[in-house]
C-alpha cells in the first residue's frame, strides 16, 4: 500500500487517546501523542489478540486492556512482558 488514506478529523481523536480503524481488511489502533502527532499501529496485541482500541494511552505509551502488555505506539516496541513482539506501525 502506498500513499495516505484520510480515517478522521484531527479533532475526532484527542491527545493521549485511541480509536479503532479497519481499512483494506485490517485493523488498526489510532493513538494521538500530547504533540498532535498521529500513529498507526497493528490493532491487535500480539499477545491475546485483544484489540488496543480498548487499551489506556499515557504519554508514548499504549497498553493492552487484557494483561497491561505495553507499548510505544511511535515505534511499535515491545516495552512490558507479558508480550515481548513489537507492533506493526
Amino acid at each position: 500500500m502506498t500513499g495516505w488514506t484520510d480515517i478522521c478529523a484531527l479533532d475526532d481523536i484527542e491527545p493521549e487517546d485511541v480509536m479503532r480503524c479497519g481499512h483494506d481488511g485490517r485493523s488498526f489502533a489510532i493513538c494521538r501523542a500530547l504533540d498532535g502527532a498521529v500513529f498507526a499501529t497493528d490493532g491487535h496485541c500480539p499477545h491475546e489478540q485483544v484489540h488496543l482500541a480498548k487499551g489506556l494511552v499515557i504519554d508514548d505509551t499504549i497498553a493492552c486492556p487484557k494483561y497491561s502488555s505495553r507499548f510505544n505506539y511511535r515505534a511499535g516496541a515491545a516495552l512490558h512482558a507479558p508480550v515481548c513482539v513489537a507492533l506493526g506501525t
